[in-house]
């Protein structure tokens, strides 16, 4: 088996951790690149999957330092809430082997491609979790219109608007009050962060399709904000977002014992009944 290691050595612990685990990576597979700071061109180069040490954050940084040419990722949290980076370095240790002898799965998932054009001219963005539309300084209300293929579906006023793929269904649109998705559905989830309105509400539609946004109106300054701060751009009237299904798509690989719900049950809580007194 030929896999990539990259990590984010900015965070504690993982530089330690990617020493430690590299022997012992490299007496079950070929190691083909070893790169925390993600410096090297993965252009030409080839893996089974990608190993990933870091949390959430170093995957989707890894998904975009992976492009066009995407090999599915198993992750390794040695962050805070890791719920795509679901293994302890523990539980890695006992499953690589298995893995290197073909014992995994591979769940494949939407990607998006961002489109900003405006006056500086048209740049394009693979994302992963979800594109973010809100104000910033000084924090005032900001108006927006949504086209779907071409039709004009809704107008948004409040702090901003979310299109998240499924992966990102549990990142900052669950917090804005969005539904949780399937991880493998092909659609996108379009959220309203704090809508000044009682009709706005989170809607699901499918990835096929094609979403345009532009500011209508805005108090103060505004943001397209790529999968949480990977990249941040400031947006004005002038502008238009289009964000649309990638060509490729990410995969997330899946080791016997771990499944979706699992996750959702042992990081978020879900479905966990309250704990009322006398229940011990």
């Amino acid at each position: 088996m030929r896999i990539f290691v990259l990590g984010n050595a900015h965070r504690q612990g993982v530089v330690e951790a990617a020493a430690e685990l590299e022997p012992f990576l490299r007496q079950h597979a070929e190691v083909v690149v070893y790169d925390l700071h993600y410096r090297e061109s993965l252009i030409d180069r080839f893996a089974d999957i990608t190993l990933v040490l870091g949390g959430d954050g170093a995957i989707l940084r890894a998904a975009r330092h992976m492009g066009y040419h995407q090999f599915p990722v198993l992750g390794v949290n040695l962050g805070t809430l890791g719920f795509l980076a679901d293994l302890t370095v523990e539980q890695l240790c006992s499953c690589f082997p298995l893995v290197a002898q073909g014992n995994y799965r591979v769940t494949n998932h939407v990607m998006y491609e961002c489109l900003l054009e405006g006056p500086e001219g048209t740049r394009t963005f693979l994302g992963l979790n979800e594109v973010t539309i809100q104000t910033g300084p000084p924090f005032h209300f900001v108006s927006m219109e949504l086209l779907v293929d071409g039709e004009a579906v809704a107008s948004y006023g409040g702090d901003g608007l979310i299109i998240s793929t499924p992966i990102g269904s549990t990142a900052h649109s669950l917090s804005a009050g969005g539904p949780i998705l399937g991880q493998e559905l092909p659609a996108f989830v379009i959220t309203p962060v704090c809508p000044h309105t009682l009709t706005n509400r989170p809607v699901v539609e499918s990835a096929d399709r094609v979403y345009a946004i532009t500011i209508r109106r805005s108090s103060g300054e505004a943001a397209l904000v790529i999968d949480g701060r990977q990249e941040v751009l400031p947006v004005t009237d002038r502008h238009r977002i289009t964000v649309r299904r990638a060509p490729v798509h990410f995969g997330l690989v899946k080791v016997p014992g771990h499944s979706y719900y699992q996750t959702l049950r042992d990081k978020l809580h879900w479905g966990t009944p309250p704990q009322y007194r006398g229940d011990g």
